[in-house]
C-alpha cells in the first residue's frame, strides 16, 4: 500500500506501553500482511529528571504498574523495584531505540521489547548505558557501532527531533497508535486499548487503503 504507515509512538519506560507491547506487536503484524510498515517514534515520558525519586512517587508508580498489571496481564516484578537513589529518566534507554533504528530499522522494535522486559519483569537500570549496551548486543545490534552512535551528538539530536514531534502533535500520552497515509494521519488509539477494539479499526482503515 503506496505512501502509508503505522506510527507507534511509544516510550520502552512507559508503563502502559509494556501493557500494551503484545498488543502492538499484533497489530503491526495485521498491517505487515496488508504490505504496511510501522515506524517507531520516541515519545520521552520523562526525560531530564536529574533527582532520586521520593517515596510518595515511588508509590504512586508502583500503584499505577499495578493497574496497569489488572488490565493487561503483563508480567511486572515489584520486589526490589525503583530502589532508592534511582533516578526515573527515561530518554537514555529512548536514545538507544533511536540509535537502534539509525543502525538497523527492524531493531528499533526489538530493543524498545527488550527494554520493556528488563526493567519491568527483571529489575535493570536500563537508565544505564551499560546496561543499554548489553540488550543492543542481545538484539544482534553491533556493540561498537551501537555504542559510538548512542552517545553521539547526531543521536541526541535525533532522540530531541522525535520528541519534539510527539509534543507539536500534541500528543502528551503513551502508547499512541497513528496510521498515516498520503501525509493525513488517522488517531487508532491514544492510550491502551485491547487487541479486540483496535484490530478491526485497523482492519477498516487498511481496507479504504485498498479500495482508494
Amino acid at each position: 500500500m503506496a505512501n502509508a504507515r503505522l506510527l507507534y509512538v511509544m516510550d520502552p519506560m512507559c508503563s502502559w506501553c509494556w501493557g500494551f507491547a503484545p498488543v502492538a506487536q499484533a497489530l503491526i503484524e495485521q498491517a505487515a500482511v496488508a504490505g504496511v510498515p510501522t515506524a517507531l517514534v520516541l515519545g520521552g515520558l520523562r526525560t531530564g529528571h536529574g533527582a532520586a525519586l521520593d517515596p510518595a512517587t515511588r508509590r504512586y508508580i508502583l500503584e499505577h504498574w499495578q493497574a496497569v498489571q489488572l488490565a493487561t496481564g503483563q508480567a511486572f516484578r515489584f520486589e526490589g523495584a525503583l530502589p532508592d537513589g534511582f533516578v526515573y529518566d527515561t530518554e537514555p534507554a529512548c536514545r538507544a531505540v533511536v540509535a537502534a533504528r539509525s543502525l538497523h530499522e527492524p531493531s528499533a522494535l526489538a530493543l524498545a521489547g527488550a527494554i520493556q522486559q528488563a526493567f519491568y519483569v527483571e529489575g535493570l537500570d536500563v537508565t544505564e548505558a551499560p546496561a543499554l549496551l548489553q540488550l543492543a548486543e542481545s538484539v544482534d545490534l553491533p556493540r561498537s557501532e551501537f555504542a559510538e552512535l548512542f552517545d553521539s551528538q547526531e543521536n541526541h539530536l535525533a532522540t530531541q527531533a522525535d520528541f519534539s514531534w510527539a509534543r507539536d502533535l500534541g500528543i502528551a500520552g503513551f502508547p499512541t497508535l497513528l496510521a498515516e497515509r498520503n501525509g493525513q494521519l488517522a488517531l487508532l488509539t491514544n492510550g491502551y486499548q485491547p487487541l479486540e477494539e483496535l484490530a478491526p479499526m485497523l482492519d477498516r482503515w487498511l481496507e479504504r487503503g485498498r479500495q482508494g
